[in-house]
């Protein structure tokens, strides 16, 4: 996984192409959900104005039995847009807490990328730090090894 971050941090155009398809295909599904939404609710609110306008009393009882019928219909189509619509909520409610755990997952891999980055930069620091110490070191030994000092000290 760390090492799967890290060249997607190297390069920064091969990154931004993932996120703006996901962005992309994020705003498809929003659209399609508004537009479900949008159609469940007018579903909804047709078949209760047609529920209250077949709901009329009438004095022939053949006219009753066929508004008691289409009342039937229209109570049963508006349980089932309100089905549609409970639905739609349990998917909204699904796609925002699985979409919260995909921007938090983004989020943890631009920051492995970013330590990973860093982690590196350090690493050259310490070699350039090393390789200088090692140089001063040979040359501090030079010094001592060639210095009138050293043969003082021996004698």
């Amino acid at each position: 996984m760390n090492k799967a971050g890290g060249p997607s941090g190297g390069g920064g155009g091969a990154g931004s192409g993932p996120t703006a398809s996901s962005a992309a295909a994020a705003a498809q599904k929003q659209r399609s959900l508004l537009q479900r939404l949008d159609n469940d609710i007018s579903n909804i609110v047709d078949s209760f104005s047609l529920l209250v306008s077949v709901s009329r009393v009438n004095e022939p009882p053949v006219r009753n039995s066929q508004e008691a019928f289409l009342m039937e219909i229209r109570a049963a189509k508006l349980v089932q847009s309100a089905d549609a619509l409970l639905k739609l909520v349990s998917e909204l409610k699904q796609t925002a807490l699985f979409s919260g755990f995909a921007s938090l997952n983004e989020n943890v891999d631009c920051r492995i990328a970013a330590f990973d980055q860093e982690a590196e930069t350090t690493e050259k620091i310490l070699q350039r730090i090393g390789e200088e110490a090692a140089g001063s070191l040979k040359e501090l030994e030079s010094h001592y090894y060639s210095s009138v000092a050293r043969n003082f000290a021996h004698e």
